[in-house]
């Protein structure tokens, strides 16, 4: 959750849960059956009373336990109605994206912390947050060391697969994809996807997390 400051909303893990004490971003669990909004809408109308509008997916993310692997399916809310507020008996505190870093979040929910400087629109190929080179010269830039998030630039479906599976932390289309394809792809890469020839609701709609406005 983002408010219109830009502030984030973390929640604190209360007494008696696995690693109590830190801080993790507001959401639960998705139940048999349920869709992933459907269950984004739920949850977070249970713990902190919000109804939440247009959600904007993010990215898909594992990360093992000693208990065993957790999946995380991450979603940016910016639109909601109500004041956020402590139903299930933890914490909330709002944060800079610059300061999450230091706010002691749980190991598995670090990764988004990058992918939260990503816009809704790029519009730009290098910023200081994250960069965009084109597929075919990803590979020489794959192991710099920085911590600029790496964009990559895809003419296909089948690019855009290639990179994500080679490390990228985020893929901008350069050609539009039919409806079947576009959601398939969406469903099938665990980064962030920015597309073309879509409005940003509609994007929105088929998983992807924005649009690629680059010229």
């Amino acid at each position: 959750m983002i408010d219109a400051r830009g502030r984030v909303l973390i929640a604190q893990r209360p007494a008696g849960k696995h690693l109590a004490g830190m801080w993790e971003f507001p959401g639960g669990k998705v139940e048999p059956g349920e869709a992933r909004v459907d269950a984004l809408r739920r949850e977070l109308e249970e713990e902190i009373g919000i109804v939440i509008e247009m959600p904007r997916p993010l990215l898909r993310l594992t990360h093992t336990y000693s208990y065993g692997e957790v999946l995380l399916d991450v979603w940016v809310v910016r639109r909601y109605r109500g004041t956020p507020r402590s139903l299930d008996g933890q914490a909330l505190r709002w944060c800079s994206r610059a300061s999450l870093g230091t706010a002691g979040l749980l190991p598995a929910d670090r990764p988004i912390v990058g992918a939260l400087r990503l816009p809704e629109r790029l519009r730009l190929k290098d910023t200081p947050h994250y960069r965009i080179r084109d597929f075919a010269h990803f590979e020489a830039e794959r192991s710099d060391g920085t911590e600029v998030l790496r964009g990559v630039s895809c003419r296909t479906a089948g690019e855009a697969r290639a990179a994500v599976k080679g490390g990228a932390d985020f893929v901008a289309l350069r050609e539009s994809l039919d409806t079947a394809e576009l959601e398939a792809l969406c469903a099938a890469v665990p980064a962030p996807l920015f597309v073309r020839g879509v409005s940003l609701r509609r994007a929105w709609g088929l998983g992807a997390s924005g649009l690629n406005a680059l010229g």
